[in-house]
């Protein structure tokens, strides 16, 4: 646990713990009569990591980050906290903070479930500031039992929400979603210290390439709580489901391979002048001066052209296929790639046009009431699949997924476990998920430079190990990744 070096300025609550015991049954509260305050819902039943969880987070004192699996119910398990911190305190507000729209959506249908009434804070001021300042008003002068605030990362920090913060009362409970987010140095500062109880939830608390960030995180909401909830623990209990795990290698191009040699021996170059200066960290990747090459890198990996054709010869077989998500990279600016859509629309023509597949593509800028159009498409069968760029990497729910063809190989591990755990929420008649992951495989390199390119490898050939080992075709998918293990001398993984 973080403790301040001053004396708190918040407020400190004595908190008990809510489950005693090994009992498994219904979770069991107070139930309010009163709209909008918090309400279990009667058919609600916790999974016993979830109850572990709940009250690690109490034992905390109402401090802590949930680090649980894509698709194991980190939003459940927030609002059951809310709904004891009520019984508990009579909580009187729960501020609500998720980095994109979407999500803040998503939010409000669970909300809904446990009797919340929401204001959704984002886009137009006018339609939710009016709003939020009566409401305060009316909780803080006892007119008004609860308060549910669900916002953005973006609404969060501008001056017409943070001028509310300061009206929060004593008994308010802030909940950072996909919680990693927020350590940039501009959301992290906008975090209101006043406010006590903090919850943040991520399946991947780590901030890629920044570690202050992530320490930011860790210092406001508090430590990683026991139990971690992984992957493997949520399709061993029943919270995801199986899946086959196809791994395809794809070469790069001639021109791909110089760049990419390019961009390791300016890697290398860098790694060996901290090393004569005597300033090598013990993670390089932390140092400033190498992010811009490792992130030109990895888009370079990310939008390889011959994943196109791998795509097609994947593809014409399975033209009758329903139910399928594209993952596709954000462009290559090096090759001259300068809109981030390049590989997206290279799909959807390959797709749409020349296999005749039904597809709809899904992106930053597809408006909400279309995404919720284009997800009712999907599920029916009446889309064949879905054309994507990030924005469906983090908290989409779309649980109808049975395929996935992951175009885009990025070496952040929250990406990389973000979008593996989408594609197995469970779905009824959903037995099992497929995956299709391509692989890039480097190219030949000098002496000098194969050092580098295989330290820069062994982290994410370590992810792809460890996925193929979860799935039930280990065996051969494992096989698959033997080659691209023997090349760099990478076996012990």
């Amino acid at each position: 646990m973080y403790l301040p070096k001053k004396p708190s300025p918040y407020p400190v609550f004595q908190l008990k713990l809510p489950f005693v015991g090994e009992g498994r049954g219904n979770y069991q509260t107070q139930q309010p009569l009163l709209p909008g305050c918090p309400k279990i819902p009667p058919s609600l039943q916790l999974r016993p990591y979830q109850r572990q969880a709940i009250n690690s987070w109490f034992a905390n004192n109402g401090r802590g980050t949930l680090k649980m699996a894509t698709g194991s119910g980190k939003t459940i398990t927030a609002l059951a906290i809310i709904c004891e911190l009520y019984k508990q305190i009579q909580l009187q507000v729960l501020l609500v903070i998720c980095p994109y729209r979407h999500l803040v959506t998503q939010w409000a249908r669970e909300c809904e479930k446990f009797n919340l009434q929401p204001i959704l804070a984002f886009e137009n001021v006018r339609s939710w500031q009016s709003q939020l300042s009566t409401q305060l008003y009316n909780v803080r002068s006892g007119s008004q039992e609860f308060l549910t605030v669900i916002t953005t990362n973006s609404t969060f920090i501008t001056e017409g929400f943070q001028s509310q913060i300061k009206y929060l009362p004593e008994k308010t409970v802030i909940v950072g979603d996909e919680a990693h987010n927020l350590g940039s140095p501009k959301l992290e500062e906008s975090l209101p210290r006043s406010v006590g109880l903090r919850l943040g939830l991520s399946a991947t608390p780590e901030r890629y390439f920044d570690a202050g960030g992530t320490q930011s995180v860790l210092n406001y909401f508090g430590a990683v709580l026991q139990p971690e909830f992984t992957l493997k623990d949520a399709i061993e209990q029943g919270a995801l489901v199986h899946y086959l795990y196809y791994p395809i290698l794809v070469e790069l191009t001639e021109a791909e391979s110089r760049a990419y040699a390019k961009l390791t021996q300016k890697i290398g170059r860098a790694l060996l002048y901290r090393e004569k200066e005597n300033v090598a960290a013990p993670d390089w990747e932390e140092h400033e001066d190498l992010k811009p090459l490792l992130m030109q890198r990895a888009r370079l990996i990310g939008a390889a052209e011959n994943k196109l054709k791998a795509l097609k010869q994947l593809m014409l077989p399975r033209r009758e296929t329903t139910h399928t998500l594209f993952y596709c990279s954000e462009g290559s600016p090096e090759l001259g790639q300068h809109s981030n859509l390049h590989q997206l629309k290279a799909v959807a023509k390959i797709l749409g046009l020349e296999l005749g597949y039904r597809i709809a593509t899904y992106t930053a800028q597809t408006p909400l009431k279309t995404r919720e159009v284009l997800r009712r498409q999907f599920e029916s069968g009446e889309l064949q699949g879905l054309v994507a760029i990030r924005c469906l990497d983090e908290g989409v729910d779309i649980p109808a997924i049975q395929t996935a063809v992951i175009l885009a190989s990025s070496g952040n591990p929250r990406q990389f476990i973000q979008r593996r755990g989408r594609v197995l929420r469970p779905h009824p008649g959903k037995e099992r998920a497929t995956i299709f992951d391509m692989i890039v495989l480097p190219p030949d390199l000098d002496r000098n430079t194969l050092e580098v390119e295989r330290n820069l490898l062994k982290k994410e050939l370590r992810r792809f190990v460890e996925f193929a080992d979860l799935a039930d075709n280990s065996g051969a998918a494992r096989i698959k990744l033997l080659d691209l293990q023997a090349r760099y001398g990478l076996m012990d993984l």
